[in-house]
């Protein structure tokens, strides 16, 4: 099972209505993994934390920078977790939406 898979297992399971790879900027390509448009949240699973990946190496963050501070200023809140977590932490995943829902 992937991360994504997991993430819209909870996701669904709270009932929450949500956007893949929505598009938050008007004149850049940015897109958040998944966007909930009830509460303004947009959801990015970040993959290759322990290899070197895009997001853990110095451009890539910079870039990821910029984008989390513009969705920030589009009034979207971003909650960031690495794909392992998911996996291996699914309820407190769940937990961190019940406290964006209200419910907790």
């Amino acid at each position: 099972m992937t991360a994504g898979s997991v993430l819209e297992l909870i996701l669904a399971g709270l009932g929450l209505e949500f956007v893949k790879e929505y598009k938050f900027h008007k004149k850049r390509r940015w897109r958040i993994d998944y966007y909930l448009p009830k509460y303004r949240v947009g959801i990015e699973i970040e993959g290759g934390v322990w290899t070197q990946g895009r997001h853990s190496r110095g451009q890539g963050y910079i870039n990821d920078c910029e984008k989390y501070n513009q969705a920030l200023l589009c009034d979207i809140r971003v909650l960031r977790y690495p794909a392992v977590v998911i996996l291996k932490s699914p309820l407190e995943i769940e937990k961190d939406l019940k406290k964006i829902m209200g419910a907790v």
